[in-house]
């Protein structure tokens, strides 16, 4: 039986041959994301109102939503009026020209608050999960539920100034500047809510946004000119009270409602919501993506 013999390679002795890469993990919904167009100006206010009208279903459907919008208002208006309004001017009827805006910057920022609360619980259930993997703008899902917030805002002042006219607040400002001042308390409400929408992006648990939020909004709130003339304030107290931005919103309302006249006050308040917005929008969007 004839034998062949085969050459040994030059190479010389065959390299053991190395085990094949495993494929890389895809996501679906990235992929998804990513084979999408962009969302154009269109589509971006489109999807906003989508949002906005799926988070008003939610408080019809969960009226418990509005319930410190509702009692808040009341309460904390009675309780102040009466606590407060002896000791600080004389007595109640002399107080509410001075609480009535307080309590109203009070509670549109405390209803704010439970915007960044929300969307950790939404983000924690997975719900952001499904926008993620759907052709949508992703500042949509953020902004959806802040624009539907614009009614708890409202519920909220109107209430507040309703509650001052039961206990014999009468604004000089009349109807326009009551009016006046609600929509400004409204629109500074909203802008503040990016930054409690950012807080909500970066914490760990809605208890801890509720925390975090509490933690700066009382502070600020308490340690203004809301409840209290700045002027009876010690020094220093008083010279932080003046460049607090919610004094600012206190001293416009006041100035609107009370008196029916636009001040510098009023144009301070428009910037400061106007710079939170643009600090806190793109970075709400930034993080909530990379939450994703």
């Amino acid at each position: 039986m004839n034998t062949v013999l085969t050459a040994p390679s030059a190479a010389g002795p065959t390299a053991p041959t190395a085990p094949p890469r495993s494929a890389p993990r895809i996501d679906p919904a990235a992929a998804v994301a990513r084979t999408r167009s962009r969302a154009g100006v269109g589509d971006t206010l489109t999807q906003t109102f989508a949002m906005a009208w799926r988070a008003l279903k939610k408080m019809r459907r969960n009226p418990e939503q509005l319930f410190d919008v509702v009692m808040q208002p009341l309460l904390f208006t009675a309780m102040f009026a009466y606590v407060f309004g002896g000791a600080i001017s004389g007595d109640v009827h002399s107080y509410l020209p001075l609480l009535i805006p307080g309590i109203v910057a009070q509670t549109v920022l405390t209803t704010c608050m439970a915007t960044g609360t929300q969307l950790r619980e939404d983000m924690d259930k997975g719900v952001f999960d499904r926008f993620r993997s759907l052709p949508m703008s992703r500042v949509a899902p953020l902004a959806g539920p802040m624009v539907a917030d614009l009614v708890r805002y409202l519920i909220a002042a109107m209430l507040t100034y309703a509650m001052g006219l039961v206990l014999g607040y009468r604004p000089g400002g009349g109807v326009l500047g009551v009016f006046g001042a609600i929509v400004l308390a409204v629109i500074t409400g909203w802008s503040m809510a990016w930054a409690f929408t950012w807080i909500g992006t970066i914490a760990k648990s809605a208890r801890s946004v509720q925390g975090i939020s509490m933690m700066i909004l009382f502070p600020l709130t308490f340690l203004s000119n809301a409840f209290v003339p700045a002027k009876t304030l010690p020094g220093w107290l008083e010279a932080f009270t003046r460049v607090n931005p919610v004094s600012h919103l206190v001293s416009a309302t006041r100035d609107l409602a009370n008196n029916g006249v636009l001040t510098a006050q009023v144009g301070w308040t428009l910037l400061t919501g106007l710079a939170v917005i643009v600090i806190f929008l793109p970075l709400s969007v930034l993080n909530y993506r990379r939450q994703l």
